[in-house]
């Protein structure tokens, strides 16, 4: 069975979503929704969370949260696990909430958080059940906005540092990023991996948290090797066939290419990059064994 990619550090930022189990709703009315923000306040206080931004929805929830502390698979064992047991208690129920496990996205500070927190915040109006974001009481929009009192967990202070000196003038420009942004491209388009949103500088430094997954196979091979060389430098024009073969073989076993990726580029055989592999593959381990 696969598990999604779970990086964890100090300070570590993401885009959070959990859905129903069979794409059921999670909140079956606004008491539920209550009970939820509940759960989640007291979640980011044990867990000295900080949210950026939230947007309730039907079968599903987005958060934006960074974690201090790199805790975040605690975090959401709570946070998941007890608005369930509420959730079920009491209208009656028994059995899953959530459709296994949350999805998180790992996410670089800067311009990328303020387009998820645009995205979060626009949800309700692509999806149609909102005609204007400051009538939907279910997202943090309208307190980031100035309008109103958020909940106490909610922390605006690095978003509208982004957008003005002073807190009114962040307010409005932040506002009409918001709004601006109806209609526009996704942020998902510039995902890596399924699970890294950043720029090239980022993702490097996210490279040793890989390295450390890449032999759990029930993570899945796009989130592994999210972050690796292209092929062009793995493997140059080389002009000795031993050093080809180990430059495939490495491609292959350390970085995650699949033998037809490889045998496309170098203009081989599948079976002929199938064969290098597993020579270079019985080499080596013949070499460990001798030491």
């Amino acid at each position: 069975m696969t598990r999604p990619l779970r990086i964890e550090f100090p300070g570590a930022l993401y885009h959070l979503t959990a859905r129903g189990n069979g794409r059921a709703a999670i909140f079956l009315d606004d008491f539920d929704r209550d009970v939820f923000l509940c759960v989640l306040g007291d979640v980011v206080e044990r867990h000295n969370w900080i949210c950026h931004a939230y947007c309730l929805m039907g079968n599903h929830y987005h958060l934006l949260i960074e974690t201090p502390d790199g805790n975040l698979s605690a975090g959401m064992r709570q946070l998941n696990g007890v608005y369930t047991q509420r959730l079920n208690r009491r209208h009656g129920r028994v059995g899953h909430v959530f459709q296994g496990r949350f999805k998180s996205i790992i996410v670089e500070k800067g311009s990328h958080v303020l387009e998820l927190c645009r995205y979060i915040v626009l949800n309700p109006v692509r999806a149609g059940i909102a005609g204007r974001l400051m009538d939907y009481p279910w997202s943090s929009f309208k307190f980031t906005a100035g309008c109103g009192n958020g909940p106490a967990f909610l922390f605006t202070d690095w978003v509208l540092s982004q957008f003005g000196h002073t807190r009114k003038e962040a307010q409005e420009r932040y506002r009409e990023f918001v709004l601006a942004g109806t209609g526009g491209e996704s942020p998902w388009k510039r995902l890596v991996g399924q699970c890294l949103l950043g720029e090239e500088q980022f993702l490097e430094r996210l490279l040793p948290y890989l390295k450390e997954k890449a032999a759990l196979t029930e993570i899945p091979r796009v989130q592994r090797f999210a972050v690796r060389p292209p092929l062009d430098r793995l493997l140059p024009r080389i002009r000795s066939r031993s050093e080809r073969d180990r430059a495939i073989a490495s491609a292959h076993l350390h970085h995650g290419y699949s033998q037809q990726e490889i045998a496309a580029h170098v203009g081989l055989h599948y079976s002929t990059v199938s064969r290098i592999v597993a020579r270079e593959s019985r080499e080596r381990d013949e070499a460990r064994n001798k030491t």
